[in-house]
């Protein structure tokens, strides 16, 4: 039985709402400019040569991006205006992130398995004093949020690795850090968004992954940071350098990790319209 023609423009107006609200949710944590960047500094680059770069490299509004830099791809952005749009795109992102709520509260020491999911992280000397696994559970599309909200500090016996996710290609791994972020550990993984200082005690790996300063400068010594995990020492993963898109939801909600009732809630309303019309229309 057919629902009345009055009733097909609403009904078709709803699910074009819910078809539309579902398209605003997939946005990229990175946006374009931003996500070609695998240094960037508010303040200014500081390097020791020679450091290997796979991706820009830039800084804005400063333009002292120093020297000693071989590239895999992508060059340097002294204050030009990739690096300035790169900066405002920064801001976003950590604001976007740190709305996203907890799904839980980790200690300080991040030493062991964890699993996707959206982190709070308590403050202490050290963050990693050990390994720390990032296991996707099978999923190519494993999202890792770690918001502190002073420094991250690593020890010089620190590495960060990532399991189980099928071929990387839309995995995302986003560190948000409120003030400053030293990496001493021979290897780590993932977007690094600090407001203040990012450094190393040199020699530090990063095949997957960038180091985002939004208001004072990064500090490299004979590094080698990449944004394509098929760069730099190749780990198997796909291209997407874990910046791919992920659907936000309008409270922060990650896709797969929080539901969105919302959805459910659309439905509803569509197929109550629905049978609301068949009981009202005429024999």
């Amino acid at each position: 039985m057919n629902a009345p023609k009055c009733l097909l423009p609403l009904t078709f107006s709803v699910l074009g709402a819910f078809c539309g609200a579902s398209q605003g949710l997939a946005a990229p944590i990175l946006a374009p400019d931003l996500a070609s960047f695998a240094v960037l500094g508010a303040a200014g680059v500081t390097n020791v040569p020679t450091s290997t770069i796979g991706g820009n490299l830039g800084s804005a509004p400063n333009a002292s991006v120093g020297g000693g830099y071989v590239f895999t791809s992508g060059s340097l952005q002294a204050n030009t205006a990739t690096a300035q749009q790169a900066q405002l795109d920064l801001d976003a992102a950590i604001t976007t992130l740190n709305l996203m709520s907890p799904s839980s509260t980790l200690g300080a020491d991040l030493t062991g398995t964890i699993s996707p999911g959206v982190y709070a992280v308590l403050a202490g000397p050290t963050n990693l004093s050990g390994p720390l696994i990032l296991d996707g559970g099978g999923s190519n599309t494993a999202v890792w949020v770690f918001q502190f909200a002073s420094t991250l500090i690593t020890s010089t016996t620190s590495n960060v690795s990532v399991t189980n996710v099928g071929d990387g290609s839309d995995v995302g791994i986003y560190w948000v850090v409120g003030s400053a972020a030293t990496l001493n550990g021979p290897t780590f993984a993932g977007n690094v968004l600090a407001h203040d200082l990012i450094s190393s005690d040199g020699n530090l790996t990063i095949t997957c992954g960038r180091l985002l300063s939004a208001e004072t400068q990064v500090t490299l010594i004979q590094d080698k940071i990449s944004i394509g995990c098929g760069g730099i020492e190749s780990t198997g993963f796909g291209s997407g350098g874990f910046d791919q898109g992920v659907d936000i939801g309008s409270g922060g909600e990650i896709a797969g990790v929080v539901p969105e009732p919302t959805t459910l809630a659309l439905l509803s309303l569509v197929f109550a319209g629905i049978g609301w019309a068949r009981r009202r229309e005429p024999n």
